[in-house]
């Protein structure tokens, strides 16, 4: 005791006290603290390779931080369901302003749609990507199918046509066709509402219910155009209407030359 009595005046003790002190926090912060996964390095390098790609391609648009300019809205919160539909089916990066962005080759690969989906959910929680089991119609019954038939009818197909082929609205705006349309990007277009879409949450069209819609849109484009040209599969309408013009108006144009041919014998 007299020992430490005597060192504890010393210039040195102060110093050398505070050091075994961060020292002894030091050690305890180190046994307490959660260790770094390699799952959250790997997620910590998506996001980085995810804020190098919107630096570069969607910035200029939507804000360094995704707060949205005059030439593109915000993304914060918009989640990853809404990134992968716009980046996965070429609508972003858009080539140029348009009054409906379509559809195009995609500019970035699986892994990188994913990097930026990344990213761009740290701004915000959103709608999640769907799992599998969320949109595959594997399974479904006959009875199923028909039931996601009379759901698309009701809600989907005045835009989208009777099965799905496209339609037209106002101001140069159109429904897109869904005959090649994946059907996780049909599952995330009911989530997120793209553009002139709008928004389908769980209490409206429920995952059976979407799943029992994207059975209907597959087995109705799997089967023959059994009346011969399927005329962008706009229904019956269309078809009619085609129908009139050849059909009536090729018996009104026999009927007149009959009658011509009529006239110049008598």
């Amino acid at each position: 005791m007299n020992f430490l009595s005597k060192r504890r005046r010393h210039a040195a003790a102060r110093p050398l006290l505070l050091l075994l002190a961060l020292l002894v926090v030091g050690v305890g912060y180190s046994v307490v603290s959660p260790q770094q996964t390699s799952a959250d390095t790997d997620m910590s390098q998506q996001v980085e390779e995810g804020k190098a790609l919107f630096n570069v391609s969607c910035s200029s648009c939507h804000g360094l931080n995704g707060e949205g300019t005059t030439q593109g809205p915000s993304l914060i919160g918009v989640g990853t369901a809404s990134v992968n539909f716009q980046v996965a089916t070429g609508r972003m990066p858009a080539a140029r302003p348009e009054a409906q962005i379509p559809a195009r080759t995609p500019l970035y690969s699986a892994e990188q749609v994913n990097a930026l989906a990344a990213y761009i959910s740290t701004w915000g929680a959103g709608v999640e990507s769907p799992k599998e089991s969320q949109y595959s119609p594997e399974g479904l019954s006959a009875e199923e199918i028909a039931r996601g038939g009379a759901l698309f009818r009701a809600n989907c197909s005045a835009c989208h046509g009777i099965v799905g082929g496209g339609g037209a609205l106002p101001g140069g705006k159109y429904a897109p066709s869904l005959l090649e349309t994946a059907n996780i990007h049909v599952w995330e277009a009911m989530r997120t509402g793209p553009q002139q879409m709008p928004v389908f949450s769980k209490d409206v069209i429920s995952d059976d219910d979407a799943r029992e819609i994207i059975g209907y849109l597959n087995e109705a484009h799997s089967q023959p155009t059994f009346g011969g040209l399927g005329m962008g599969e706009n229904g019956p309408v269309s078809e009619g209407f085609w129908v009139f013009i050849f059909g009536i108006g090729g018996l009104a144009l026999i009927a007149t030359w009959i009658a011509k041919k009529g006239a110049r014998a008598r």
